[in-house]
């Protein structure tokens, strides 16, 4: 049963509101990944709230956690800035999350919006990166800047921001290293992408989302920390976020991290992938 059904269920028939359905609450608040610090936060907020405004019937409890699960969420502008002309967007995360994949969706999303985009093939490390960057390209129907396996990823940007202020392009998509030899030699190449950007685009909107794998859980959040204190983020992307995903990993990674969360895959295909609308959000998951 996943998260949804399990907050559902924690609502379906009478309630009673004593000690035994907070406890019931924060239990299923924390199976659902938000956390145990989040989760104690979220149900302490539900009692004061139910106390304060005299709540009794099972709806109005909802939607006072509703409402305290949309406020967690809120942490900052979900929406990417592409106010500039070419405006640049690095996709950061550890391999298997569903990098290449949402680089495509996103892209294909952008294009659908009217916008020209280019896809930058800099992930060079892992084998056939840029192959399936580039399927993902026809799929998306945008342009691809891309070289050889092993090619250096700063000469690949390089050529991408040449290409993008010749095409009048408006927005790059940075496809990067998911995984080096250790953490710093990843941090440091992603600070070598950043001051090619700097240096041939210096007035460009920036946007660093972090692609994250919703099914892994608080493993996820702990990624989230890590790239946070060595990359810098200015969004998140939760990917496989399904009706069977553990769904609360949203609003810990919000809170803790005070990152917003910008999209969300729900499928594999490519229209698969839309803008994070907290209260929508939050209406299906309570």
């Amino acid at each position: 049963m996943g998260f949804f059904d399990k907050l559902k269920k924690a609502f379906s028939g009478s309630i009673k509101l004593d000690d035994e359905f907070f406890d019931a609450m924060e239990e299923t608040l924390i199976l659902g990944d938000l956390g145990v610090t989040v989760a104690t936060e979220a149900v302490d907020q539900l009692r004061i709230t139910i106390k304060k405004e005299h709540l009794q019937t099972e709806e109005e409890v909802k939607e006072a956690l509703r409402q305290i699960l949309v406020g967690m969420l809120r942490v900052g502008d979900t929406t990417l800035d592409l106010s500039t002309k070419p405006s640049v967007v690095m996709m950061i995360g550890v391999n298997g999350v569903g990098k290449t994949t949402t680089i495509g969706k996103l892209g294909y999303h952008l294009r659908h919006e009217g916008k020209k985009v280019l896809f930058c093939a800099s992930d060079t490390f892992r084998a056939a990166a840029a192959d399936q960057l580039e399927i993902w390209s026809e799929r998306a129907g945008v342009d691809i800047v891309r070289q050889t396996e092993g090619s250096d990823p700063g000469a690949v940007l390089f050529d991408a921001m040449q290409a993008a202020k010749a095409r009048g392009t408006d927005v790059v998509l940075v496809d990067t290293a998911g995984r080096l030899h250790n953490k710093q030699n990843l941090m440091n190449e992603l600070s070598k992408l950043r001051k090619i950007v700097d240096r041939e685009a210096p007035d460009s909107a920036r946007e660093t989302l972090l692609i994250l794998d919703a099914t892994t859980g608080q493993n996820g959040l702990i990624q989230a920390k890590l790239f946070k204190e060595s990359a810098g983020l200015t969004g998140i992307v939760l990917t496989k976020l399904d009706g069977t995903a553990k769904g609360g990993i949203v609003v810990a990674i919000a809170k803790e991290l005070q990152v917003p969360v910008k999209y969300i895959g729900v499928g594999e295909g490519i229209e698969d992938i839309k803008p994070f609308d907290a209260e929508d959000y939050v209406r299906d998951l309570v």
